[in-house]
Formats: structure tokens, C-alpha cells, sequence
């Protein structure tokens, strides 16, 4: 009887702030003679900030026209917003920035949701050995990471070399399908320096250096365990296929809009992702010298603890994950 009160004040307390929120925007309207979107685009600036307050105010619009405009194809986003402004009483021709800044924004939100149906098209696409392009890709991933070690064989122990589990890679893709191979090869043909060094630290890592500060809050024996202790690696491809996973999941979830909204002018691309990925892979790398973990069996805790950090970076509207490598050149564009 209590959850069921409970429940039923909830739901009288959602329908009251929906009631109050729409008498409020009548009230601002009146005062302002301006709608809300009007109000948003003069009075917030330019990225995530404006965007995911026009996304909320469309979507969450009691007009059929605001609510579709979301999901409408990029071809029709100009259509849209002539018809808004229609629906909305504005004249263009006495508000002209209106029009250019929702256009900007809707090409945003609607290029993250078609984003996420690329995005998912090639995680639900298994890598297929029959396939000539997949194996092509497959090839590559190996050329530009190990270009002076030339692969023996298709079916090789080679493989294990760049972190893979086996002596045939596609068993690895499963989780991920053709996404985590395009994400992998981008990283290593598009920043190869930064992705050979990055294999080559996850072979042989190093103990990184530890303060003097942080010296004083070990024992003598602790200390010398310390020391004495052998840094840990991990398999460079595998942790590949399971931070696109984290990109993955960032992208769903919309965690990751901030950081689009602000970088991407106008629609967000595959590349993005794939750049979002790079950056995803360097910093993890980092992280997982800074953590100096015991044994690979703490990979989960650390790559949780990463995870936590990287959203807590995302919740700031300001947020851009602008990575400083050659992957990002060209694409940054605040």
C-alpha cells in the first residue's frame, strides 16, 4: 500500500511540475514576447549548452511538429524550421539568426541519432573471413602496427604479438562485430606513432615514477615491494575491442553529446567516433600506468574507474574530449 502511495505521489507530483512548467513558459512568452526557443538561442551560447536545451524543448513540446522535428531526415531539417517558425508566429525576415541557429542545432541532434544507427550497423556486422574486405582491414590493422614484421601466415600465433587472444583474430570481434576491427585500424593508420608506442608500453610496460610524497605513505618493505615490483601489461587489441565497447555505450546513452555538441559545427560523423576512440584509447593508456595495477585481473576495476571519470568530464556542457594527436587534426572546431 505504501509503494503504491508512494508511486501515486509521484506520479501527481510529475503532472503538477508539467502543469507549472507550462504556465511558466506562457508567463515568460507574455513578458518577453518571446517563445522558448527564441530565449534559448539569444540568451545561450553557441554548442552543448544550446543544443541540449533545444533538444529538451523540442522534445518535450505538447506540438506534434516540435516533437518529430527531432528524428526528421537532414534533407528536411530546412522544411522543419521554416514550418516551426510558422507554427511559432516569427518572422524570419525580423529574426533571421533564429532560423541559422536551430538549423545548426537540429543538424546536430539529428546527426547524433543517425550517428548511433552507423555506430550500430557495424557492431551488429560479425567479421566474416569469407569476406575480402574484412580481411583486407584485418591485414592493414597488422601492417600498421607491425610494419617491419611481416605476418607468416593468415592463421598465425603472430597475431598475439598486437593483443589479440588466438591465432585467428575473428573470434575476438564478437562482442563488437566489424566496429572494434574500423576502430582499431583508424587508431593505428591514423595516429601510428601514438598506437606503435602505445603496443609497444602494453608489451612492455613500465613501472612509472612514483613522488616523493607518495613515498611516505608506504612502509620500508612495502617500499621495497614496490620497487621490486614488475609493471603490468595488457592485450593492446582486446582492450581496444573493449574501450569501443565504453565508446560504445557512451554514444547510447547520449553521454557523449556534450562532447559532440561542442566539437562537431554541424552533423557528427563516424569519424568523430572513431576520433572520440583514439582519445578514449590514449587516455585509458595513461590511466592504466597511473593506477599500476597488480595483475590484469583488476582490468574491470580500473577500466570502471576510468569510465567514472571520463563521465564526469562529459557532465560539464563545456566538456570537449579534444585529444592532441594527429587523428584530431581538422575535425576540432569549437
Amino acid at each position: 500500500m505504501k509503494h503504491f502511495l508512494r508511486m501515486l505521489f509521484q506520479v501527481c507530483l510529475y503532472f503538477y511540475c508539467k502543469f507549472l512548467w507550462r504556465c511558466l513558459k506562457f508567463v515568460m512568452r507574455k513578458l518577453t514576447g518571446r517563445c522558448e526557443l527564441q530565449r534559448i538561442c539569444y540568451s545561450t551560447k553557441p554548442g552543448a549548452s544550446r543544443t541540449m536545451k533545444i533538444e529538451t524543448s523540442l522534445r518535450d513540446s505538447k506540438s506534434k511538429l516540435l516533437q518529430t522535428s527531432v528524428s526528421v531526415h537532414p534533407d528536411a531539417i530546412e522544411k522543419t524550421i521554416e514550418d516551426i517558425m510558422e507554427l511559432k508566429k516569427i518572422n524570419p525576415d525580423i529574426n533571421p539568426q533564429l532560423g541559422i541557429s536551430l538549423q545548426a542545432c537540429l543538424l546536430q541532434i539529428v546527426g547524433y541519432r543517425n550517428l548511433i544507427a552507423d555506430v550500430e550497423k557495424l557492431r551488429r556486422e560479425p567479421y566474416d573471413s569469407d569476406n575480402p574486405q574484412h580481411e583486407e582491414m584485418l591485414l592493414k590493422l597488422w601492417k600498421f602496427l607491425k610494419p617491419n614484421t611481416p605476418l607468416e601466415s593468415r592463421i598465425s600465433k603472430q597475431w598475439c604479438e598486437i593483443g589479440f587472444q588466438g591465432d585467428d583474430p575473428k573470434t575476438d570481434f564478437r562482442g563488437m562485430g566489424l566496429l572494434g576491427l574500423y576502430n582499431l585500424q583508424y587508431f593505428a593508420e591514423r595516429d601510428a606513432a601514438a598506437a606503435q608506442q602505445v603496443l609497444s608500453d602494453s608489451l612492455h610496460p613500465k613501472c612509472r615514477d612514483i613522488s616523493k610524497e607518495e613515498t611516505s605513505k608506504f612502509s620500508k618493505a612495502e617500499w621495497e615491494k614496490k620497487r621490486m615490483d614488475k609493471a603490468i601489461g595488457y592485450s593492446f587489441a582486446i582492450v581496444g575491442i573493449n574501450i569501443t565497447d565504453l565508446a560504445y555505450n557512451l554514444l547510447v546513452s547520449g553521454a557523449l553529446k556534450t562532447h559532440f555538441y561542442n566539437i562537431a559545427p554541424e552533423a557528427p560523423t563516424l569519424s568523430h567516433f572513431q576520433q572520440t576512440f583514439c582519445y578514449l584509447m590514449h587516455e585509458f593508456h595513461k590511466f592504466w600506468i597511473e593506477e599500476d595495477p597488480t595483475d590484469i585481473m583488476e582490468f574491470n576495476r580500473v577500466r570502471e574507474k576510468f569510465r567514472k571519470r571520463i563521465i564526469k568530464q562529459l557532465r560539464n556542457p563545456d566538456m570537449a574530449l579534444c585529444p592532441h594527436f594527429a587523428a584530431s587534426e581538422g575535425l576540432i572546431n569549437m
